[in-house]
């Protein structure tokens, strides 16, 4: 037997191995078995995958409009947001952006914020791969004087050096910071990029002027999904299982990740969908499927008042094992913030329970005397059509704040009545026109620091009305 036939029989047997492999865990699934843990790693994985494609874009793919900067590198974005951006639903207008993606598997970052004039709102949230929140610091926190902070991920077992005000601590290898900084108005742009100036992130040998420890490998990153492909392609679970491999394991979800990898999902695992049988291939589809029902009809219960948006995000302890929440909140709002932080009230139905829709109403908001949003910073109501991305307008007003009520026009008892609607409004309504597209649209409500009576109940926000 000649060499090239040698060769090809171990070929043909190494490859017969690893189908055998790939199809055990099959075999011993039924497709019933295989749709119920599909959906749950669905579930799970969905904020995982989808975040990595937002980070991969921001820190990555330097030929992405969406870049900001390499890693470790801190991104000012000194304008607000607007119809152009596209990256994710629901940015707001309110508080132009500085992103950090921060890679921390060689050592930790040191941050430093500078002080801030009292009464202006600032914050830098700290959110890790699995899209948990698991730190802040700024106007709520730790106040407006400013601050030094460590950022360490999970392999770091060094010592805090002095200087160091708190330290966070990642559960996964990288990790995103996301900072706020409240812009007072139109001709407060200036103040904004001051504050940004001094923003500051460097490594921490940097800060201790020591040398650098040696670099951590380099990463063969994943070109992620398109949101398309991330809905419906069974590649998401090859992209889950890249993710988690910079995500130890939680112990609390250590018996999960063994049922996960009864279909090859996983650190480490391999999630191949060409060799699985049809049924189980079949029945991995409709699982995803499901998770997509049970998404629509948890959406169904926010609509009706049922279940409150400030439980779909926060820290792992907040959230717990619940990632139909978890998921929800990076569908419908990637990096929100805490309930403590931000308290988000949705308007997407009227009063009569309807949705929402400017091609065939027209609709106020009134805030009764004394009835405006309690807050300890500022509050906003910001457009958004069925897609959650702002809404193109004469105006260029995407949003109506409290920064803007000196600008509003008052009700005779002194309540105000926004005005809703696609048609531009009569003279006397136009400063208080909140421009809506010419079909469906959602008003996302911000109440940064709320009151305590915004967070226990006390406070409830109006309903919109239909006028015509």
């Amino acid at each position: 037997m000649n060499k090239n036939n040698l060769k090809l029989i171990a070929m043909l047997a190494l490859l017969s191995m690893l189908t055998h492999a790939q199809l055990s865990f099959a075999d011993e699934l039924t497709p019933a078995e295989a749709r119920v843990i599909a959906k749950q790693a669905y579930i799970y994985g969905f904020p995982l995958v989808d975040h990595y494609r937002v980070q991969y874009t921001y820190f990555q793919d330097l030929q992405h409009p969406e870049y900001k900067a390499p890693w470790n590198t801190l991104h000012n974005t000194a304008r607000i947001y607007t119809p152009d951006d596209k990256a994710y639903p629901t940015p707001n207008a309110d508080t132009p952006y500085s992103q950090l993606g921060a890679d921390l598997r060689s050592e930790p970052l040191v941050l430093t914020l500078p002080a801030v004039e009292k009464g202006r709102y600032y914050s830098a949230q700290f959110v890790d791969m699995y899209t948990y929140n698991f730190g802040y610091v700024g106007s709520r926190t730790t106040g407006n004087g400013g601050g030094t902070f460590l950022l360490a991920g999970p392999d770091w077992k060094g010592t805090v050096p002095p200087g160091i005000d708190r330290v966070f601590r990642s559960e996964t290898r990288f990790a995103f910071v996301f900072y706020r900084t409240q812009l007072q108005g139109a001709d407060d742009l200036e103040n904004v990029k001051r504050i940004q100036a001094g923003y500051k992130v460097q490594p921490l040998s940097a800060f201790l002027g020591e040398p650098a420890p040696s670099a951590a490998p380099p990463v063969d990153f994943l070109v992620p999904l398109s949101p398309e492909a991330e809905r419906n392609s069974l590649a998401f679970f090859n992209q889950l299982n890249f993710v988690l491999g910079f995500c130890p394991i939680h112990p609390s979800e250590t018996e999960l990740m063994k049922v996960f990898a009864k279909l090859g999902i996983g650190p480490g695992e391999t999630f191949d969908e060409h060799a699985l049988p049809d049924d189980i291939r079949e029945a991995i589809k409709a699982g995803i499927a499901d998770a997509w029902k049970d998404f629509d009809a948890l959406g169904q219960q926010v609509a009706r008042g049922e279940v409150s948006t400030s439980r779909f995000l926060g820290s792992r302890e907040f959230l717990g094992a619940n990632y139909l929440y978890r998921m929800r909140a990076t569908v419908t709002g990637l990096y929100g913030n805490d309930r403590e932080e931000t308290l988000y009230p949705p308007f997407y139905l009227d009063a009569s329970g309807q949705k929402l829709d400017a091609s065939l109403h027209r609709y106020t908001l009134r805030f009764a005397p004394g009835q405006l949003p309690p807050v300890n910073a500022f509050w906003s109501l910001t457009m958004y059509d069925a897609q959650r991305l702002m809404v193109s307008n004469p105006l260029n007003r995407y949003l109506i704040n409290s920064p803007m009520l000196a600008n509003l026009k008052r009700d005779p008892d002194g309540g105000v009545t926004l005005y809703i609607q696609h048609q531009q409004p009569s003279k006397e309504q136009l400063a208080n026109w909140l421009p809506a597209p010419n079909g469906p649209f959602y008003i996302a409500g911000r109440l940064y620091w709320p009151k305590p009576e915004a967070l226990d109940g006390r406070w409830q926000s109006p309903k919109v009305q239909r006028i015509d």
